[in-house]
């Protein structure tokens, strides 16, 4: 069987690689969330809500496979299975069933809150293993706190 190399050996590929999974959960976990609360949304500001969380998803997509394939590029495998991301991910849950659209708007303004938090830690603790994962890091942080402000201002 074939094996992935990459430059990266020892601490600072274990701390990338966990960097890199840790966004990829959170990113995988959003697509999700922003996708049932896009289908099960109701309210007065439908629409404009309605789209935003489509854009939302297609944002974490799009980041979530350039992060995943950082980590291959690294040596690392990508594990976005369904019950890792179910067992590992720190995303709050939306309820069943409809989903109002200001408790929308409130549970993707925290969520984004979080998954920024978790982002400036991956920052910091990449800024020396490995300066090209921590650009893709930065990346994906400037979009999350665009939405963040951009789901905050509707509160």
């Amino acid at each position: 069987m074939a094996t992935i190399t990459g430059p990266l050996s020892g601490d600072a590929k274990n701390t990338v690689a966990e960097a890199l999974q840790g966004t990829l959960v959170d990113l995988i976990d959003l697509s999700l969330v922003a996708k049932q609360a896009h289908w099960n949304l109701v309210g007065s500001h439908f629409r404009p809500i309605h789209l935003q969380l489509d854009e939302l998803t297609e944002l974490a997509r799009t980041h979530m496979d350039t992060i995943a394939e950082r980590a291959v590029a690294l040596g690392a495998n990508p594990d976005g299975r369904s019950t890792t991301v179910a067992r590992s991910t720190k995303l709050q849950q939306p309820e069943s069933g409809w989903l109002e659209d200001g408790k929308v708007v409130a549970t993707i303004t925290d969520i984004l809150s979080g998954i920024s938090k978790r982002m400036y830690e991956r920052i910091q603790a990449t800024d020396e293993a490995d300066p090209v994962s921590q650009d893709l890091l930065i990346a994906v942080t400037q979009d999350i706190d665009k939405q963040h402000w951009m789901f905050q201002a509707q509160r």
